[in-house]
């Protein structure tokens, strides 16, 4: 049985090296917000933004993706129970994204959620496959060499290859084991050869999130290639290092077009047969019906809002131009069909 103080020291040191990251400098969220102000267009989601969502550029729609509810992420990261956390909208797998769509979204955003992968190669294959073409992927990674993992050694290209192989099924444990005995706050000592098994143990029953991978920058980037070599579906835009972490910008191959978040207004039905003279001249009072209460609902907005004359006669233009096309063409109609019958 794991050894009670032992265990106790490991939750203090948990608390004490995740409060220590609780709050991203302020030159990291400005570099991320001018990141997604030059790239992020359309709508898509961020995964894991927990405490620290991403500033999002205002013409851009996120849902925010985590596979807990915010209460149960209160219970699973009690050591966040100050911080505000951003709300979910989706309850999901961040590696799988199964209830995403392939080609739903414009950008997927993932900040220090890379390394908490087991299959960081089969992550990042997901994600693109859920990007529409021309589509974002937006991954800000921490540099080992600036947290709390610097006591680890960095995770080889052959290491992320094999776990991509069996899912990270064959390391899982070792990586649980090497965050125990070398991830723990300055002054203090690892646990013991004898508590360390037991307690990565228990972490690993928990499911505790861990770094279960570490880089540098050069072994990010040599990810990337590697991932741009094997699926041959995206190009590199952007790297940047500020501070702690690695920024890289992926954007998937193809042209995005931004949908339109409302569809345009109806076309009015083309009748399937020639109306007739009287027939066309009802149409043509039911329109002006409609145009004067539309004039007036216009009149009533423009009372609510104080909205200024100038704005007032492009709002009354832009219906009239819209709403009169079928007068003016069954006016011409009937002009038509006067001149053709002599009347």
């Amino acid at each position: 049985m794991t050894n009670v103080s032992s265990k106790k020291r490991l939750e203090d040191q948990l608390l004490s090296i995740s409060r220590g990251a609780a709050a991203a400098p302020p030159v990291l969220r400005d570099t991320r917000r001018e990141l997604a102000a030059e790239f992020f267009r359309g709508s898509g989601i961020e995964v894991g933004a927990l405490h620290l969502p991403t500033a999002m550029p205002t013409d851009v729609i996120v849902r925010y993706v985590d596979r807990m509810t915010v209460p149960e992420l209160r219970k699973h990261y009690p050591e966040l129970d100050a911080q505000d956390l951003a709300p979910v909208d989706v309850v999901d797998d961040g590696e799988t994204l199964s209830t995403i769509e392939p080609e739903s979204v414009d950008f997927i955003v993932a900040n220090h959620f890379l390394e908490h992968c087991e299959d960081p190669i089969r992550t990042i294959t997901t994600h693109l496959d859920r990007l529409r073409p021309g589509g974002i992927l937006f991954y800000a990674v921490p540099d080992k060499r600036y947290t709390f993992d610097f006591r680890r050694p960095r995770t080889a290209l052959s290491h992320l290859i094999a776990d991509h192989e069996d899912g990270g099924q064959a390391s899982r444990r070792e990586h649980y084991l090497e965050w125990v005995r070398l991830v723990y706050p300055e002054g203090d000592r690892p646990p013991g050869d004898q508590a360390a098994p037991e307690l990565a143990a228990d972490l690993d029953a928990r499911g505790y999130s861990i770094h279960f991978h570490v880089w540098t920058q050069a072994d990010l980037l040599e990810l990337m290639l590697h991932c741009h070599e094997r699926l041959g579906s995206f190009e590199l835009e952007a790297v940047r290092r500020m501070g702690l972490e690695n920024i890289v910008v992926l954007r998937k191959h193809g042209e995005l077009v931004v949908r339109e978040d409302t569809a345009p207004p109806a076309a009015v039905p083309r009748p399937a047969h020639p109306l007739s003279v009287p027939e066309l001249e009802a149409r043509i009072t039911e329109l002006e019906r409609e145009l004067a209460g539309t004039r007036e609902e216009a009149r009533r907005l423009h009372q609510r809002v104080g909205m200024g004359d100038q704005m007032l006669a492009d709002v009354l233009n832009s219906l009239s131009w819209r709403l009169t096309q079928p007068l003016r063409t069954a006016k011409h109609s009937v002009a038509r069909i006067r001149a053709a019958r002599g009347w």
